[in-house]
């Protein structure tokens, strides 16, 4: 099975976010996790395109881009052109989904969608084939440092059932006080890439904590 881990670096230092990206691109991780937010879908404001591409140039591995914003249509576009390779919008912000996946998969990027901790699984079941990625989210969106939402186990397994009876290959993310303690558990409920901020970037040893959570 895939196992991956994307830092996120909503919890980078940012006064030496060059020193964190480069930990990054020398440790185990697989990509890097953006958090893109609008204050208007989430109640909180993130970095912007001037930011994701500083964060382009630096990065040796792929940069997944969640989008936590309302309208992502609007901005499928700059979210390529800044250097994203994995875009992934939320269920929730999204009137024609189906569209948004398959212009995302037309501008040469990899297409998820996300989930809220409130909205069911099954809701994916129709467009499980032209996602990439189904990314559950563990908390509420908007902050890190949240503690995990238990029920989020059995919606992975859920999700998982639903993904293998159709035959995908679609990719189960997790974002949301994940960490080396729950990392094995996730995994054995079907996840394949696990969303690591704090757990990482506030972590004595950064580069140990992804080998341990890619290695659960």
């Amino acid at each position: 099975m895939i196992k991956y881990v994307a830092p996120s670096l909503l919890s980078a230092d940012f006064n030496n976010l060059g020193r964190d990206i480069d930990m990054v691109n020398q440790s185990e991780a697989d990509w890097f996790h953006l958090d893109i937010m609008d204050g208007v879908f989430v109640p909180n404001i993130s970095f912007g395109f001037p930011v994701i591409e500083h964060i382009a140039k630096l990065a040796r591995k792929p940069l997944d881009v969640h989008l936590m914003i309302v309208e992502p249509d609007k901005f499928l576009e700059r979210f390529s052109d800044a250097g994203a390779n994995i875009l992934t919008v939320h269920w929730e912000a999204c009137t024609h989904l189906h569209r948004t996946l398959s212009r995302i998969r037309q501008l040469g990027m990899k297409a998820g969608v996300s989930l809220n901790p409130h909205t069911p699984v099954e809701l994916l079941d129709d467009i499980l084939q032209v996602a990439d990625l189904v990314l559950i989210m563990s908390v509420n969106p908007g902050f890190g440092g949240q503690k995990f939402i238990e029920r989020s186990i059995s919606r992975i397994s859920r999700l998982r059932e639903m993904i293998d009876k159709g035959g995908y290959s679609t990719l189960i993310e997790v974002d949301g006080g994940v960490g080396a303690h729950n990392a094995a558990e996730l995994y054995a409920a079907g996840a394949n890439v696990l969303v690591a901020g704090n757990a990482v970037f506030k972590s004595d040893d950064p580069l140990r904590t992804i080998e341990r959570i890619k290695n659960a």
